[in-house]
This record gives C-alpha cells, sequence and structure tokens, in this order.
C-alpha cells in the first residue's frame, strides 16, 4: 500500500502509532448523473494500492460481465457501487463510505449519488465533510445538478470545494473546453459562500491528474487531486473557541459518582473552568475530565470525555454545557434553511420532532419564507417544499433549546426534522445567524415610532413631588478614569456617606451589570459601548424613581460618556474623572490583585480619552494625592452646590 513504510516491517506498533496521529480528511464526491464520481473514488483506490487482490478479481469480472468500460480490463466505479441496483443501472443510489490512506493523511470518502431523485442522499453524506468534489462531465460542462450540489455544499458550510472537470479523454484534453467550464462555474460560484475553490482537469477511467500528473495536459501547470487532498489546510476549519458539550448520557454507577458523557461539538474545556447549563441557566465548575485512558486536564473537540462538576446540579441528556461568559442562544424561535427530504411536500404548522444535538423537542415550521431557486440562485414565495427543494423558513419549538448559527457551529447550528407518525427523518436545518438582523429590524421599528410621536409613559408623581418626600433630587454621578484609579472603591464609600446622611443612593457597578443585564455582552468596542448605553438607561431609571445613581465604568471614550449624558440628561449628569497616572495604576494592580475579574478588561496604558477638551469631565480628583475621604467630600460638594442635596424636605 502506499502508505506503507519501514516501520511496517520492523515495529508493527510503532507504526500503528504513527497511522493514528495522521490528519483525517473527510471529504465527498458529487456532481451530476454519469459524471464519473465512482470511478473517480475507485482511480483512488487502486493508484494508491488500497485495493486488495481478491477485490480486484472479483471487479475484473464484473467488468467484463457487464461491460461497461470498452476492452479496458476493470471499472474503477464497481469498487464503490456495491449494491446490484447500482451496478445494473450504472448509477449511485445509495451514500457509500470507503476509507484510504497515503503517507500524510488518513481519508474518509462519500461517494454520493448524483441523479437528483437522491438529493437528500447527497446532504446526508455532506454533512460531516471538510472538502467536495464536484465532478463535471466535459463534455456536458456545469448541469442542474452540478449547481444544486455545489449550493448544498456551500450551505452545509463545507469550505473547501474541489471542481474536478472529468472525461478530458473524451474532448481530446483540450485546453478550451476546460477553461470554458471553469469560467462558467466561478460565475455561479461568486453567488455561494465557498472561501477556497480550486480546479483540476482529469480522466479518472485513465488516471489523468489524479494521483500522477498527466503528460496528456501539458498546459496544466496545477496541482493533482491526490497532491490538493494530501495538503488541504483543514485544521483552522475547526471551532475550539466556543465550547459546547451535549450532555449524551448521565453515569451514575454509584451515590459517589455523578459524570456527564458526551461528545465535545467544539472548543476546549480545562479542569477547573465556570461552566453553565443550559437552558436552565444553572452554574457550577468543572471538577475532573475523565476518559478510559485516565484523566485529563483539558478536553478538546471531538473527543467523548466524561464531565465531573463540582456541584450537585440538575444536568440531563439533551442540556448543553457551555462557558459562563460564551453562551449560544437560547430560544423556541429561529431562522433556517431546510433541505426537504419526504416524498410528502412540507407544509407549515404540520407538528414534528425537532432533532438537535442530543435533544428531541416537538415543534413545527411556523412560515416558508421563501424557496430558492438553484439553478438560479433566485428567491421565490412558496407555501409548501417539495422532495428535494430548499428553503428559508421559520421553526418554532415547544421548548427552549441553545443553539448558534451553523457558520459559527455545524454541531450545534444543525437539526434533522423527524415525522411523529413514522419516525423518519424528513429535512436537514442550518440554522441562521439572525440575531443581528432582528435587532437591526427591531431598532429601526422602534425609532420610526418615536418618529411618529410614540412617548414613554409619563408617572404621576412629580419629580418635585419625589424631592420632597426623599429630601433630595436625583442625580448621576458618573465616576471614569484608568483601571486601577479607584472608581469602584470611592463609588461604594460615596454611597455609604449619602446612605449614612439619610440619602437614597445605589451604586451600579460595571462587573455586576456584566453578570447580569450585559451577560450577553462580549469585549468589543461596539458591545463595549452597548454596555454603556444599557448602564445609562438603567441610571436614568433610577433617576426618574428619585435616587442617585454612582456608577463606576471605565469608559475611556469620551463619545460613549457624551452618549450616556444624553440618555440621562446634563441636568442630573456629573462627570468625575479620576485623574491617576498609568504606572500608579499598574502599581495598584500589581499590589492588589482582582482574582474574580471578568476579563483583562483594563490595561493601565490603554488609550482613554481624558477630561480635556470638548466634552470634558465636571470634576476631576487626582486620586494618587487624595484619599478615598478627600474624594468622596469633593463630589459631596460638588453635589450640593449644584443643589442635589438640597431637596425640600
Amino acid at each position: 500500500m502506499s502508505h506503507q513504510s519501514d516501520l511496517i516491517e520492523t515495529d508493527i506498533l510503532a507504526y500503528l502509532g504513527q497511522h493514528e496521529r495522521k490528519e483525517l480528511l473527510r471529504f465527498l464526491t458529487c456532481g451530476s448523473v454519469d459524471d464519473g464520481k465512482s470511478t473517480l473514488i475507485g482511480r483512488l483506490l487502486y493508484d494508491s494500492k488500497m485495493v486488495y487482490e481478491d477485490q480486484l478479481a472479483a471487479v475484473r469480472a464484473d467488468t467484463a460481465r457487464h461491460g461497461t468500460v470498452g476492452d479496458r480490463d476493470f471499472d474503477p466505479a464497481l469498487l464503490t457501487d456495491g449494491l446490484k441496483a447500482e451496478r445494473e443501472q450504472g448509477i449511485t443510489i445509495d451514500v457509500a463510505y470507503r476509507y484510504f490512506s497515503t503517507a500524510k493523511r488518513k481519508f474518509i470518502i462519500a461517494d454520493t449519488p448524483g441523479h437528483e431523485q437522491y438529493t437528500r442522499n447527497m446532504a446526508t453524506g455532506a454533512s460531516t465533510c471538510d472538502l467536495a468534489i464536484i465532478l463535471i462531465d466535459a463534455r456536458n460542462g456545469v448541469m442542474t445538478q452540478t449547481r444544486r450540489h455545489s449550493f448544498i455544499a456551500s450551505l452545509l458550510g463545507i469550505r473547501h470545494i474541489v471542481v474536478a472537470v472529468n472525461k478530458m479523454d473524451l474532448v481530446g484534453y483540450d485546453e478550451a473546453v476546460y477553461d470554458r467550464i471553469v469560467a462558467d462555474y466561478r460565475a455561479f460560484a461568486a453567488k455561494l459562500e465557498a472561501a477556497d475553490v480550486q480546479f483540476v482537469p482529469i480522466s479518472a477511467l485513465d488516471g489523468d491528474n489524479v494521483v500522477h500528473p498527466s503528460d496528456r495536459m501539458p498546459w496544466y501547470a496545477g496541482s493533482t487531486l491526490m497532491h490538493i487532498l494530501e495538503n488541504v489546510h483543514i485544521a483552522s476549519d475547526r471551532n475550539l473557541i466556543d465550547f459546547r458539550f451535549p450532555v449524551q448520557y448521565v453515569i451514575r454507577p454509584h451515590l459517589d459518582f455523578r459524570g456527564f458523557a458526551g461528545t465535545i461539538a467544539s472548543g476546549v474545556v480545562r479542569v477547573g473552568d465556570e461552566v453553565v447549563v443550559l437552558p436552565s441557566g444553572k452554574r457550577s465548575r468543572v471538577r475532573s475530565i475523565e476518559t478510559r485512558d485516565g484523566n485529563l486536564a483539558e478536553a478538546f473537540a471531538p473527543q467523548a470525555p466524561v464531565l465531573t462538576l463540582e456541584d450537585e446540579i440538575d444536568v440531563s441528556r439533551g442540556d448543553l454545557l457551555c462557558p459562563v461568559n460564551n453562551v449560544p442562544r437560547v430560544d423556541t424561535v429561529f431562522e433556517a434553511m431546510i433541505v426537504w427530504m419526504a416524498e410528502e411536500p412540507l407544509v407549515p404548522n404540520r407538528p414534528y420532532l425537532v432533532k438537535h444535538t442530543t435533544r428531541k423537542v416537538p415543534g413545527s415550521v411556523a412560515r416558508i419564507r421563501y424557496r430558492i431557486d438553484v439553478n438560479t440562485m433566485h428567491r421565490h414565495p412558496a407555501e409548501a417544499l417539495a422532495l428535494n427543494e430548499i428553503g428559508r423558513c421559520v421553526v418554532e419549538l415547544s421548548a427552549p433549546i441553545a443553539f448558534d448559527p451553523y457558520g459559527k457551529n455545524r454541531s450545534t447550528g444543525a437539526f434533522i426534522l423527524i415525522d411523529r407518525l413514522t419516525n423518519n427523518t424528513v429535512a436537514a436545518g442550518m440554522i441562521l445567524d439572525t440575531r443581528g438582523a432582528d435587532l437591526a429590524t427591531q431598532r429601526r421599528t422602534f425609532h420610526q415610532r418615536l418618529e411618529s410621536g410614540a412617548r414613554c409613559h409619563e408617572s404621576l408623581v412629580t419629580p418635585a413631588e419625589r424631592a420632597r418626600r426623599l429630601g433630595h433630587r436625583p442625580a448621576t454621578v458618573w465616576l471614569t478614569g484608568r483601571a486601577g484609579a479607584g472608581k469602584t472603591t470611592i463609588a461604594y464609600a460615596l454611597e455609604r456617606k449619602l446612605f449614612d446622611e439619610g440619602r437614597l443612593a445605589q451604586v451600579l457597578d460595571g462587573r455586576n451589570l456584566r453578570l447580569g443585564l450585559s451577560r450577553d455582552l462580549a469585549f468589543t468596542g461596539a458591545d463595549r459601548a452597548e454596555n454603556l448605553r444599557r448602564a445609562g438607561e438603567v441610571a436614568r431609571l433610577l433617576n426618574d424613581a428619585g435616587v442617585i445613581a454612582v456608577c463606576a465604568f471605565l469608559s475611556p471614550r469620551a463619545a460613549d460618556r457624551e452618549a450616556v449624558r444624553r440618555i440621562v440628561g446634563d441636568d442630573r449628569f456629573l462627570e468625575v474623572y479620576l485623574d491617576t497616572p498609568a504606572d500608579v495604576c499598574r502599581r495598584r494592580a500589581a499590589e492588589h490583585p482582582d482574582p474574580g475579574s471578568l476579563r483583562p478588561y483594563g490595561d493601565p496604558d490603554a488609550p482613554f480619552e481624558g477630561h480635556e477638551g470638548a466634552g470634558g469631565a465636571d470634576l476631576v480628583l487626582p486620586t494618587h494625592e487624595w484619599a478615598v475621604d478627600a474624594c468622596v467630600q469633593k463630589i459631596l460638594d460638588t453635589l450640593a452646590e449644584q443643589g442635589v442635596l438640597a431637596g425640600d424636605r
């Protein structure tokens, strides 16, 4: 065999270990009927010396009996077309899986049907693949099934596509024919989401440019098909950022052990990581990661360990474990692209079972937004989806599930629909990332309503009445400055002082907001701005209730602080800048590390738009020179000067 080495004769265990560590590439062959998919796979197996002598003898006998390749001694397609019906009809019906390896890689091939009737089989075979080989008959060019299979491959998130222009021997190895097909396919593929598309002219029957370069096409200077398969980069395709662990089975052998078995769908988990159980929202930490070979410090996709947690919380089959600061969407409604696989058409509102990771939930397709014409990629209104049709649909469930967009995570973004009467799989679905679009639509609608005269309800209690009752006017004290400047310390000290004086005050702290109201936000510039906007809205509501809001936020951008001022109201807003040198902040951070920090959010050396110029602070406090009590007293004096503390009693 082509992957053999001297180790197989001298050290079989070392050879097996070396073979086990090879990277695995899953790929499929697809295209129109009779484009040569099975022939190509047979040629790959034969030229890679992965065919046993007795198997080859049987194929030669069948070749002579069926007479499919003229005077050639064997038909490579018969190595994969195993069903009797396939050999009689000369087409592939079922998805045939074959394994082979070379010195560089291991491969699993899915030979999928080309006939439109079996498109559902093609979608099934493509669901786990890293690469797709789209075969095109050089005599026919780009066909309907070529487009259909290319679109499904793109829809299923296959990032690498190799277009193999086959049967070049039947067009005299004509370069012009090849160039025309490449141009036609590129024009179509421009509408797809395929990041990596390569082209190679081949003759699968004779082996030209399959494993070895062809002397018959000197005008082609690219790689052979095998060279592409051995060297395509797939390591970065796997999601190692978002940890997702669907619980498949709860292991409870005795009272002293309770573990959760499953396959890591994506990401990495380590002992000690804080995780949340979805959809319940309960939290714990990973106590151990156990496998048959012993405990691990960390595990990653696609390993299948048993996780134990530090706390006895309710976790069942179908639940999802993920990091507390990186959670998927939990909802009962989502939009998805659906490939319909049943003879009976899809009709909205019919009940189905939705199988998502390890969870089954009753649900239905509430609406079909449109059907896609795979030939033109145009969208058409539809009231139903027929066999092999693809459409964008709204799915509604009876219970929430935790999911990611399919483009981000193929495991937690995929689902199937199951007929509740026959238990047959009737559709495959890929969840779309619509949260941003939904939010944008909601914001546009809300702003349109504001412009049309919509206003907030007004309280029957006036601000003056609240001030007389509480003895002070409301205000928002916005403490800003570098990390380590003392914002949180001064905020809570000010709250204490105001309370002791009989004032009603409440601290809004950046960390507390991140653990609650803003737990869905990351730390991008846009998310930080949104976090501050939410803080401003909460501060305004507190002020409306007559409360003095004391806010401690890093807020390094002047534009964000000015936006909060507009939300709260300039007459209620007091911006206090803690003017502390970066070296003092660094020293404080080193002397008093924060073990509960959610993120290295505050770098003392990070750019900070200070109190100078437009949008400057109302009050500046040198916290490296003044004690906490002095800073608090200065804020109180300023509030008194502005009349905040002189409410009518």
